[in-house]
Parts: C-alpha cells; sequence; structure tokens
C-alpha cells in the first residue's frame, strides 16, 4: 500500500524494532545499494512508503509485525523454485520475458510486476531487477494489473542507484541475474 490518506507518515522507522529479524532481513530482503554503514535505508524506505499505509491493518500494524509478515509471505511465494521448475534459472542465458510471465501467472494464478533495469549501451538485455507480488487487505494474491483506476504504481519506476527500474519489455531478450551487483 501506498496510500498517502491511510499512511501515518509521522511514525518514523526504528530499526530496534526489527532487530530480531534483522538475520533474515539481510539475508532474504537485502539492501544492495546502500554501504554497509547505512545498510537499513532501504527498509527505513518500504516502512515510510508502504508499512505506515499497512498498518492500518491489525495484523500489519508494528514495524515487527510489517517486515515479519513480508518474509513470510516472501517464503510462502518462494519465487526461486517456481522459476526453477520452469526451468527459468540465473544464470548468463537470456529468456524470453513472456516466458516468464506465462510460467509466474500459471504457477501463482495471478499476473505479477516485473520491473527491468534497460540494456546497457551496446548490450541487447534487459536485466530483471524485480519481482512484486500484489496482496489484497487479506494477504491474498492478486493480480497486480487489477489496480483501481486513477493509481500511477504500475507506471512509478523505482530507482535503483543512477538507474531506474521500469516495466519490462516483452520483446527484448532478458537476463536474470544470480545476484545484484
Amino acid at each position: 500500500p501506498d496510500k498517502a490518506e491511510d499512511c501515518n507518515r509521522t511514525w518514523h522507522f526504528n530499526v530496534t524494532e526489527i532487530k530480531d529479524l534483522m538475520s533474515d532481513m539481510r539475508h532474504y530482503w537485502p539492501d544492495v545499494l546502500h554501504s554497509s554503514l547505512n545498510r537499513t535505508q532501504f527498509w527505513k524506505h518500504e516502512w515510510d512508503k508502504h508499512g505506515t499505509c499497512a498498518a492500518t491493518l491489525e495484523i500489519l500494524n508494528s514495524q515487527k509485525k510489517y517486515f515479519g509478515k513480508a518474509l513470510e509471505l516472501y517464503q510462502h511465494v518462494d519465487l526461486n523454485s517456481c522459476l526453477l521448475k520452469a526451468g527459468i534459472k540465473p544464470s548468463s542465458s537470456y529468456y524470453k520475458m513472456t516466458v516468464i510471465k506465462e510460467a509466474l501467472t500459471r504457477f501463482y494464478g495471478v499476473t505479477p510486476k516485473i520491473q527491468c533495469l534497460a540494456p546497457e549501451e551496446g548490450e541487447k538485455a534487459q536485466t530483471i531487477g524485480q519481482i512484486e507480488f500484489c496482496f489484497t487487505k487479506e494477504l491474498q494474491l492478486r493480480n497486480c494489473t487489477a489496480l483501481k483506476s486513477g493509481s500511477n504504481a504500475m507506471q512509478a519506476p523505482l530507482k535503483l542507484g543512477t538507474e531506474e527500474l521500469s516495466v519490462c519489455n516483452d520483446t527484448l531478450p532478458t537476463y536474470y541475474p544470480a545476484e545484484v551487483q
């Protein structure tokens, strides 16, 4: 969620509230964009933009509940296993974006939002930067494309350092990296 009217933007991120989740956070939800001195900036952003809105639900009404539930949902979705079952694995090979989308939609029964980094100059392939699953307020998977009218969440690019993620191009070869550099 990121509907400003439902959010408590004065509820600031406090890393000590999630100290017992830190090991799992570093492993499953790493901040690869910031130096080790500032490694909690990504989580702060997630709390400020999304957690303060999600906190209207009792099941997500604290930083510990919000990040704990996110980790639980990540384990439940198990994206890597799904892609492996479809023969799609992190590698130097290229895949067709339509094949990746179809595998995910067939496995989960919903359409995720996949964002990529555009090809660098002289390159032909885009790189998957983020695969996002959307959930209802009851935490059931739903199509990410079924947004309420007037929302521009699907178009909003995510900035990775100086580069931006945007919705992947179905016609470009797609690289599924083993790890983010």
